[in-house]
């Protein structure tokens, strides 16, 4: 159970911000002897890829607090926010997944089924940032997004942390956060309406 709560954390963390869970991830593998990856995903801890997650980390911290770039870098992010929900979920969940050198049996082995769960969660939480962005930057002339991604960013980290030292806050923590989601983009659509 806790392994579910711990993937859902990281994937989730993962919708807000790619690199935040996996890189936590691969520094607490490094570091921490009460988190041991599975077998499949100890490429994370390897020195180059943390190197790698850094500086990808840097860049969209910075593209994502511009308005219009962080519009532009949602869209690129399309693809890596849902795949690295699908590794953080299939390395939080701690599952067997099996290194893909035969992909048939990738697929008959139900390995698979960790990263899907991810990459669907993921998937949710960028679509949900996707879709309020541009409506917070029109309501407030730009200037939430800096403030937005710095709360986007500070949550993938505490929700990141959380899930992995505590899953069962890290989920409590995880539903507030869709909570102030739905209810920022509701107060920015009432807002722009009233502009308008």
């Amino acid at each position: 159970m806790f392994e579910i709560l711990t993937g859902s954390g990281l994937a989730v963390a993962a919708g807000l911000n790619a690199y935040i869970p996996l890189l936590i991830l691969g520094i607490a593998g490094r570091v921490f002897d009460f988190v041991e990856l599975p077998a499949a995903w100890s490429w994370l801890e390897n020195p180059w890829v943390i190197a790698v997650l850094g500086v990808l980390l840097v860049v969209e911290v910075i593209a994502d607090k511009v308005p219009v770039v962080d519009s532009v870098n949602d869209w690129i992010q399309t693809i890596a926010r849902p795949a690295a929900g699908g590794i953080a979920f299939g390395t939080g969940a701690a599952s067997e997944t099996a290194v893909v050198t035969d992909p048939a049996s990738f697929f008959t082995s139900e390995a698979w089924v960790p990263v899907v769960i991810g990459i669907i969660l993921a998937f949710g939480t960028h679509a949900t940032k996707m879709a309020a962005r541009p409506v917070l930057n029109a309501a407030t002339a730009g200037a939430a997004a800096p403030v937005v991604s710095a709360a986007e960013d500070i949550s993938s980290v505490l929700l990141s942390l959380m899930a992995l030292i505590v899953p069962v806050i890290g989920t409590l923590a995880l539903i507030g956060l869709v909570a102030w989601l739905v209810a920022r983009v509701r107060r920015a659509r009432r807002a722009t309406k009233r502009t308008t």
